[in-house]
């Protein structure tokens, strides 16, 4: 269903630097980078059919997150889940909410925040 999903930056380079760390961890390499016709940078990382993306906004203001809005990764293991919150909050990431872990309703979940204020979440769904 989904071709990719973008984020807006404020400085491409701190944002660079986290998802370097973060998306590392789900196996994605460096990221291609991208200058559009009227100069704004934007970072492609992808993986496994799948495309994030930051920018710096097209209509010359600030980025701003989006009130309601997350995004999710997808973990292979609450290892790899509790690697990716670790990897945020050690670059520059703000953990929010209850703490990594299992939920009553059995899928394990991790939230933080990225720089520039995106609501990020890490998830596991164990196969039942």
């Amino acid at each position: 269903m989904f071709n990719h999903i973008m984020v807006g930056t404020n400085d491409i380079e701190r944002s660079k630097s986290f998802y370097d760390a973060v998306l590392g961890v789900l196996g994605a390499g460096e990221p291609a980078r991208n200058t559009n016709a009227t100069g704004q940078q934007r970072l492609f990382y992808r993986h496994d059919g799948s495309t994030f993306s930051v920018t710096e906004p097209i209509d010359g203001n600030a980025a701003t997150v989006a009130n309601g809005g997350t995004v999710a990764f997808k973990c292979g293991s609450p290892e790899q889940l509790q690697a990716l919150h670790d990897a945020a909050v050690a670059n520059g990431g703000v953990s929010i909410e209850s703490p990594p872990g299992q939920r009553p309703h059995g899928m394990w979940l991790c939230y933080f925040r990225d720089p520039d204020g995106n609501k990020i979440c890490g998830l596991y769904r164990p196969a039942s």
